[in-house]
């Protein structure tokens, strides 16, 4: 098998990352109209076009059915903008999924030529990138207005998924490698996590770890386990008498009065209820794409109905939820198991669970892309087969009739 180029991984990932860059946003007013998206995958994908030809003819995989459910999932949603609401953004939104299915399609196939080399380097890019992000929020952007942390522009439900797949990450680097140091970053993770003010992104967090833990349960020992619950304490301590002012009272303004006393949702509950009607009105094809902003947010000064599955319910309707459903469905049929390599196939799994959790409490379906590009990851590793479970199988006959 001929290594496969680690040039594709790096460019796709700082797409995914960077999120919509024009120039506008780097001092360039005059250049707003050039999307570094569109530039950096033009790019990505001419690389990836010589991995695959310098890489040969990919064996086939059987289990491609939810690849082909999510591209007609993306076509729907495209062309749904043919019924949408004069007032609906419909470029700029077609612009986004048309990125977004490139994207999907692009790691899926850079993944299939090596998807333990593949999946490890992203886990580590992941990983660079969580602490950057992480060390630019403290030290660089500070809190914004509402007093929530996050870096380079972009939202604190955005940055608080970084940290938190930088936590998967670790733990991933060290699955691989056995050495502690990547886990002895994660404090800082979790405080980055913690300073975003997201509630949704961390109770996120936390429902993928505990069904982490209760799946390896068995596997666990109390050694391990006490020493890393001393370790988080100790550090959450340490960070809580020495952190300045501004890290406490977000902690009890953002976590304890407004969650727990004043039990303030950021007034999701009228969002989701807006778009719940939406959907009922338009139960068949939705009301088109971005038809959410153009009846009820162009009026109402809110972008999307923060929820993944009500927006593909208002604006879709019972067609975009079935061809949605579909696709989940086969996918997570595809990726039962884990296939050759179940324990890096878990770990793709459990960041493309994570960003699906958040994708239910905020973001549109761009800010949705983390979760189809680690569920492609994931299928990949889990149906590449043909590479190494045959190649093992003779030598294992041989060493029957030799006994």
């Amino acid at each position: 098998m001929k290594r496969i180029f680690l040039a594709p991984g790096l460019l796709l990932v700082l797409i995914a990352i960077g999120g919509r860059f024009t120039l506008d946003r780097a001092g360039f007013p005059d250049l707003a109209w050039v999307d570094l998206r569109v530039v950096g995958l033009a790019a990505a994908i001419v690389v990836l076009v010589i991995d695959l030809t310098i890489r040969g003819r990919a064996d086939k995989t059987p289990r491609e059915g939810w690849l082909i459910a999510t591209l007609i999932f993306f076509l729907f949603q495209i062309a749904s903008a043919l019924w949408a609401p004069a007032a609906s953004r419909i470029g700029p939104q077609t612009v986004d999924l048309v990125l977004l299915m490139v994207l999907t399609l692009a790691f899926y196939f850079w993944t299939l030529g090596d998807p333990d080399r593949a999946i490890h380097y992203t886990f580590q890019l992941f990983f660079v990138a969580a602490i950057v992000f992480a060390l630019a929020a403290i030290f660089i952007n500070g809190p914004g207005e509402q007093g929530r942390y996050s870096a380079f522009g972009g939202g604190p439900n955005v940055f608080v998924r970084i940290e938190i797949l930088g936590v998967i990450s670790a733990i991933a680097m060290f699955l691989r490698s056995r050495r502690w140091l990547p886990l002895l970053v994660t404090p800082l993770f979790l405080l980055a996590a913690v300073l975003s003010g997201s509630r949704a992104g961390l109770m996120a967090g936390g429902a993928v770890g505990l069904a982490a833990l209760w799946k390896i349960r068995s596997r666990l020992k109390a050694g391990p386990v006490l020493a890393a619950g001393a370790f988080l304490v100790t550090a959450g301590i340490v960070i809580w008498f020495s952190a300045p002012p501004a890290f406490t009272s977000l902690f009890e303004e953002r976590f304890v009065q407004q969650t727990v006393q004043e039990q303030y949702l950021s007034d999701r509950t009228d969002i989701w209820a807006a778009a719940i009607r939406m959907a009922v009105d338009h139960p068949v094809a939705g009301a088109g794409l971005d038809g959410f902003y153009g009846l009820i947010g162009v009026n109402q000064m809110v972008e999307y109905p923060h929820n993944y599955v009500l927006a593909v319910a208002a604006e879709g309707g019972l067609i975009g939820l079935g061809l949605l459903a579909c696709a989940v469905i086969l996918w997570a049929r595809t990726v039962r198991g884990g296939g050759a390599r179940p324990q890096l196939t878990g770990l793709a799994v459990a960041a493309a669970v994570f960003v699906a959790l958040s994708s239910l409490f905020s973001g549109d379906y761009y800010d949705a892309r983390l979760f189809w590009i680690f569920a492609a990851m994931a299928a990949a590793a889990a149906v590449v087969r043909a590479r190494t479970v045959p190649a093992t199988a003779p030598a294992r006959e041989k060493e029957a009739v030799g006994q």
